[in-house]
């Protein structure tokens, strides 16, 4: 099972997707609030998987993406945003991440690109 770092700026979305991945038999390692608080908790704990939302302050999600996979490139980050819109769902992918899914999250999808990142 996976060692994860959950960023999102919405307490909700953290608390709804670490239950949904702690049942499923992965580690929460660490949670983080903003893009450069996700950055240094990367740095840290080393996850096996990010979470990432787009929208947060400090840096948002790309450019957390972008900095994150400047340092570590083998990094499997998975963005998790509302918006859908494929200019920026190109963005991310190009930045690095290797999955893109729509909120409201789906257990199984999630799930599954969390499998498909290892």
């Amino acid at each position: 099972m996976a060692r994860i770092l959950i960023a999102d700026d919405s307490l909700v979305v953290r608390d709804y997707m670490k239950i949904i991945l702690e049942r499923a038999g992965h580690q929460v390692i660490a949670e983080a609030t903003n893009g450069l608080d996700a950055y240094q908790k990367y740095t840290v704990h080393l996850p096996d998987v990010v979470t990432m939302d787009i929208n947060m302050p400090e840096m948002n999600g790309i450019e957390t993406v972008k900095k994150i996979i400047g340092t570590f490139p083998d990094a499997n980050i998975i963005m998790v945003s509302t918006n859908g819109l494929k200019p920026l769902v190109f963005e991310a992918i190009n930045a690095g991440a290797r999955h893109y899914i729509l909120k409201p999250i789906d257990e199984e999808r999630l799930l599954a690109s969390i499998t498909n990142s290892l």
